[in-house]
């Protein structure tokens, strides 16, 4: 007999789902979710270790039943220290259709209570970042700014152009 959606729905919701601030021991998880997504630029596994380090308080690793499922990576703005700056977000294609990414940008947009502004960048074609993140900005009552920030002619290499997604003010969620 074939569960029915209904039984993998409830699966779904008896699932452990944790959001921790990421470790160094954690960055080669997120290295590789990152590269089997096929969609981001990928670093090195270095870059994500040393990402774990340096921006953890504005990053977060999802976990499925103890499992490295997602993360999403941030920091605060040097020159605007009001501003969080996301930079990736991905969910591994196993524990995708959770929200995981909703919860992650959610779990760090409140830890960093003194940001009233978000920011990320996306190119035109990333229909799913660009959902989450006008999603964020509705559910926070918050207006959402579109313009190009690092064109092709910047990016070289055939690099879709990053458009600034500039999110703000934010309501924090109580």
């Amino acid at each position: 007999m074939q569960p029915s959606d209904e039984d993998h729905d409830k699966a779904r919701t008896s699932e452990d789902v944790g959001l921790k601030e990421p470790t160094v021991q954690d960055g080669s998880a997120m290295w590789r979710i990152a590269r089997d997504s096929k969609t981001l630029d990928l670093n090195s596994s270095y870059a994500y270790v040393l990402w774990a380090r340096d921006f953890a308080a504005t990053s977060v690793i999802a976990t499925v039943d103890g499992q490295p499922a997602g993360f999403l990576t941030g920091y605060i703005r040097p020159d605007e220290p009001t501003t969080l700056m996301v930079w990736q977000v991905a969910v591994d294609a196993a524990f995708r259709g959770r929200r995981l990414a909703a919860r992650m940008l959610d779990h760090v947009a409140s830890a960093a209570p003194r940001c009233t502004h978000l920011e990320t960048t996306i190119t035109a074609d990333n229909a799913a970042s660009i959902a989450l993140f006008t999603s964020f900005a509705q559910a926070r009552g918050a207006t959402v700014e579109r313009t190009p920030l690092f064109t092709e002619d910047i990016l070289g290499g055939g690099h879709d152009t990053e458009h600034l997604f500039r999110i703000g003010p934010v309501a924090h969620a109580a």
